[in-house]
């Protein structure tokens, strides 16, 4: 009796611990348990552990058995990281980024997915450099692909580009400003592959359930989304972090973008200025808001860099803030 008392008191903590219960639509008390604890009792709290553990997959994957309001929407998989230069300047430049990231892959048991655009259609001035273009860019995203095994992720600016990026691009990543343009989203969910929507910068966390139901309503199977910051006046960003936990009611792969989120649009005379010592703080917050995947563009030489130099983080210190967003 004594032994079957405690194993009930196991169980009743456990459900608690692991915010198990809603499954199975009861509320129990913490119960107090014995300090002995027999090997049998170790047995049962690691199938409990397991059933945390299967919960939360299964409610990444909305799983309909699991009632996924219920259940705390912070998980225990590592999340998805996305981290690449802003533009493609060079095929020296993407194999410098990729080794670095084929390096912090077998390090932390990852998988980063290479970022690069080939083509910067919105930038300020019509003189700045936009990249190689879209047959050249995606040739050269290929050949990181396959050289280093990396999955690759890269925008798109208008629909005809969606079809052929989606057959080298694993991640079709659709720009905030045109986050709305139905076409656009229309074509990227057609193309089967995974769909990553920036929240546009003058847009609220829930409103983004929209251009979701856009790109599933096209047949999109898994469609993420990004926070980038608002609008705060002219030439200026802020980020309301609360924005993370609304859009996680809506797909459950949220991604922090950490160095768009520092920019200073247009306040660098005809350029895009902004600070990139604040790019690890906007992780670390992202963190502890419940953020399921992070974005940084990074660079050998950020200041050198063709596009986002003073937001792109630099390379060198990928390693380090990697490190404490999986631990």
């Amino acid at each position: 009796m004594k032994l079957r008392g405690l194993c009930a008191s196991v169980v009743r903590n456990n459900l608690i611990k692991y915010n198990l219960y809603p499954i199975f639509s009861v509320e129990p008390k913490l119960a107090t348990g014995n300090k002995k604890r027999p090997f049998c009792l170790l047995v049962l709290e690691s199938m409990i552990t397991f059933a945390h553990y299967y919960n939360v997959y299964a409610s990444r994957g909305q799983s309909p058995c699991v009632n996924t309001r219920n259940i705390n929407k912070r998980t225990y998989m590592k999340p998805v990281i996305i981290a690449g230069p802003c533009v493609i300047e060079s095929q020296e430049l993407l194999n410098t980024v990729a080794e670095e990231l084929v390096r912090l892959n077998k390090k932390y048991d990852t998988e980063i997915i290479f970022k690069a655009s080939f083509d910067k259609a919105n930038r300020t001035s019509i003189n700045s450099f936009r990249g190689p273009g879209l047959e050249k860019g995606l040739q050269m995203l290929a050949d990181v692909k396959e050289r280093y095994g990396l999955r690759i992720l890269t925008d798109i600016h208008e629909s005809y580009q969606a079809e052929p990026t989606g057959q080298v691009a694993d991640v079709i990543q659709i720009p905030a400003f045109l986050c709305r343009q139905t076409d656009l989203l229309v074509a990227a969910a057609k193309t089967g592959r995974v769909v990553n929507i920036k929240k546009a910068q003058f847009l609220s966390g829930k409103d983004m359930i929209y251009p979701v139901e856009k790109a599933k309503d096209a047949g999109a199977q898994e469609v993420w989304l990004t926070e980038r910051g608002n609008c705060f006046g002219y030439n200026n960003l802020v980020v309301d972090f609360r924005n993370i936990d609304d859009m996680l009611d809506i797909v459950p792969t949220v991604v922090m973008d950490c160095t768009h989120s520092v920019q200073r649009p247009g306040a660098g005379g005809g350029k895009t200025s902004g600070d990139r010592k604040f790019v690890p703080s906007m992780a670390l917050a992202a963190k502890a808001f419940g953020a399921t995947g992070y974005f940084f563009e990074v660079h050998p030489d950020p200041d050198r860099g063709m596009s986002d130099a003073a937001n792109m983080l630099e390379l060198s210190k990928l390693d380090e803030l990697i490190g404490k967003l999986i631990s």
